[in-house]
């Protein structure tokens, strides 16, 4: 894929930036995203290089390994949940805005002020009120307001990460969200319409949330697992080994993430849970319990594929995407390595402000916009 590849080593000393950029940066006000102005602030990190991955859509692009995999899951969604005339109760929207609020991004999913994930140096921020979704989970609750009860979503998130064969600042993610109310949970059940889904001054515990019944949760997690480990064996096959581990995220509870043992070591596959109940609420679903779930596209198609290298993804080289010309989803495919070209490897050092506003992500940005893909890996020391 690279016709260089690039490791930059970079050493780092406190000192100003020369007042020259500073007022440069100054005159910046406003940044233009999607065909939408937006005022620059303080938050505003956004970069160029970043901005140009939008409109991508590789999980669009017809044969592009991310497409095949996101329609093995849509496939197999389709053929398990059905409704009375036999058609696919689950929808699909995979071409909403990356561009989102804060609210929707954070709020709605119950992220509370000062968490980690909101942080300037994991996020890219257009202007303290919008970014660049971090994931593409910030759309549930305005779907679910919509009065959608069974949906996936899929589409390109933004990170700001390290670099290296595995990390990427821009990947893709499916999100899904199953919605029930009281006849779908317990429809299976005899007598099941005098069982409640909700109770009233109940306990939260390891089991279920406070509003829930014992037997309301434990119902929709045996259909979440269920189905996750269909798909999981629809992707490695029947024999393939798997695990539930226990897991905290602040929109899901009880949490899991579910693991599979690949090329001898056990590989987080994806994250799950029952939804916190105060989500539905404020989007209006306050009669129905749910469960949700979310994995990254390019680490399914790492593994399936062989594809040694997270930035092979975006490559239009014809020797990489013509291997996954013209073929099926369920087609037995493995990359073979299109470039033998050997690592170049550079030592840089620069001087840094002594506010202390600066974190290593601002640097890997810099070198994106400038050295683009063929930056493999970047170490950084810091000198005082």
């Amino acid at each position: 894929m690279f016709h260089r590849r690039l490791i930059v080593l970079f050493k780092i000393t406190h000192r100003l930036y020369s007042s020259a950029r500073a007022r440069s940066e100054e005159t910046v006000k406003y940044i233009s995203v999607n065909g939408r102005e937006f005022q620059c602030d303080s938050w505003s990190n956004v970069s160029s290089k970043i901005l140009s991955h939008l409109g991508r859509n590789l999980h669009l692009q017809q044969y592009h390994p991310l497409s095949l995999i996101k329609q093995r899951i849509v496939n197999l969604f389709y053929k398990r949940f059905v409704g009375r005339t036999g058609n696919p109760v689950f929808s699909v929207y995979n071409d909403l805005s990356p561009v989102v609020s804060v609210k929707q991004n954070f709020d709605s999913l119950l992220i509370p002020p000062g968490h980690a994930s909101r942080k300037k140096s994991d996020c890219y921020y257009i202007n303290r009120d919008y970014l660049l979704r971090a994931h593409t989970t910030a759309h549930q609750s305005e779907l679910i307001n919509m009065g959608l009860n069974n949906f996936l979503v899929v589409g390109d998130v933004y990170r700001r990460d390290e670099t290296d064969s595995t990390h990427y600042p821009v990947f893709h993610q499916v999100d899904a969200v199953r919605l029930c109310n009281k006849n779908e949970v317990f429809r299976s059940i005899e007598n099941g319409d005098e069982m409640p889904i909700f109770e009233n001054n109940g306990i939260r515990t390891a089991e279920k949330q406070e509003t829930h019944s014992l037997e309301a949760s434990k119902i929709m997690e045996e259909e979440l697992k269920a189905s996750l480990v269909m798909l999981t064996q629809d992707l490695f096959g029947q024999e393939v080994k798997y695990r539930w581990v226990d897991a905290y995220f602040p929109f899901t509870h009880p949490s899991w993430e579910l693991e599979v043992h690949h090329q001898g070591e056990w590989m987080e596959l994806l994250g799950c849970g029952i939804m916190e109940q105060r989500i539905l609420q404020n989007a209006g679903a306050q009669d129905q319990i749910g469960w949700a779930f979310g994995l990254g596209l390019e680490r399914l198609a790492m593994c399936l594929y062989d594809i040694p290298d997270i930035r092979l993804f975006w490559s239009t080289d014809t020797g990489f995407l013509s291997q996954f010309e013209n073929r099926d989803p369920y087609d037995d495919i493995k990359y073979k390595p299109i470039s033998i070209y050997p690592q170049c490897i550079s030592d840089i050092s620069f001087w840094l402000p002594e506010n202390g506003d600066y974190t290593s992500n601002d640097f890997y940005d810099l070198v994106r916009d400038i050295g683009g893909d063929t930056v493999e890996q970047f170490q950084d020391s810091l000198c005082k």
